[in-house]
This record gives C-alpha cells, structure tokens and sequence, in this order.
C-alpha cells in the first residue's frame, strides 16, 4: 500500500485530490494539511511514502520545504502538484529534489499515475516536461533572469505581481517588512527593473503568474 500526505493550503484541493486518490486500490491517504507547521507536525505522527506538495503556500512555499527535507534527510518522495504552468516551475522542482511535477488541471488519471511512479523510486516527468529536458539537453538555452531568484525572491515577485502590499507578503511570509523590502530590491536588480508595475509586467509576460 503507498502511503500519501497531502499538503494544500486549499481544503477543497485536498479533498478533490483523496477523492481521487481513494479509487485506487493500492493508495491510502495518511494525513492532509494546510501548511508547513501542519506538515512537520504530521510526518513526525503519520506515516508517509509520497507527499503530494502544492508550490504556493502561505508562509513557507513548496520550494522551501523541498529545500528542507532535502536537508534534514527526510526519505520521502516529493510529487509537487501545482497550478503553475510546468514549463516554468517543473525544472526548478526536480532540481530542488522532486521526484515529479504536475498541473492541477491535469487529468486525475494522471495524478494516480504519477503517485505509483514516485513511490516505486522513478521520477514522473509529462510529455511537457520530458521534452523541455530532452530541449534543454539537445539544444542549451539562455537561462532567464528569474531563475536567479532565491526562492524567497521569487515569492516576493510573485506575491508582489499578485497584487499583495509588502506588510501582507510579511505577513504571510512570517518575515519582517524590512526583510521583505530587502527581497523586493534583490529582486529589482536582478531583473533590472525599477518598481512594482514593471515587476507584475514581467511576471505576466513571463507566464508567473
């Protein structure tokens, strides 16, 4: 039987997800959180095999809690389930130590799927995603200037291109205001830009959000 943890800021995500989950035989749901605080409260209690992990979280984001069981050592296979679009969010998770990425909007077929993958130790990568490795592969590219942003500036873009006030993305960071302004310029100059409008522009354009 595979073990699965949801970890879902949207209660009614996570309960599309163990209803979908719950046709298959050979899966089980051990818990569904809310947040990181719930999530390591959890895996101290429950029993995991998979973590199915949403990217946008309030607090401490997907990527963030890939980077921290990747340091504390914890043999659980990431599957991040995302509304992000793959092409930009896919590759920056499995470098960050997921075993797969896919779309919410997916097929829930595919997301049985996936989990049976990620639990027998292979990465699930989607047609999408293996032929943007085999692209990259073949053929290098120019990486873009977001993909020099921290994981905490890349929040803070995406948090600020949201529409959010740099005391709410504090808020919802757990970090000071000032800290957050400190992202916020980071983030201006790596991507040469000068103030919030141009910051939500670019985050457009670029598909962020």
């Amino acid at each position: 039987m595979i073990r699965v943890m949801l970890c879902d800021d949207h209660a009614l995500v996570r309960r599309g997800i163990r209803d979908t989950l719950a046709d298959a035989v050979d899966v089980t749901v051990t818990a569904d959180v809310g947040s990181y605080a719930e999530l390591r409260e959890a895996l101290r209690t429950q029993p995991c095999d998979v973590l199915l992990l949403d990217l946008s979280m309030p607090g401490r984001g997907g990527l963030e809690v890939l980077a921290t069981l990747k340091e504390t050592d914890v043999t659980i296979r990431v599957l991040v389930v995302s509304m992000y679009p793959e092409d930009q969010y896919a590759i920056r998770c499995l470098r960050a130590g997921a075993f797969g990425y896919i779309n919410k909007a997916g097929d829930p077929a595919e997301l049985v799927a996936a989990v049976r993958t990620v639990a027998s130790g292979r990465k699930y990568l989607t047609p999408e995603v293996a032929q943007m490795l085999a692209e990259s592969v073949a053929k290098p590219v120019a990486e873009s200037p977001h993909s020099t942003l921290s994981e905490r500036e890349l929040q803070t873009l995406l948090k600020i291109a949201s529409g959010r006030r740099l005391s709410d993305i504090a808020e919802e960071l757990m970090l000071s205001p000032k800290t957050v302004s400190v992202y916020r310029s980071r983030v201006m100059e790596k991507l040469g830009l000068s103030n919030n409008a141009e910051l939500t522009v670019y985050a457009i354009r670029n598909g962020l959000v």
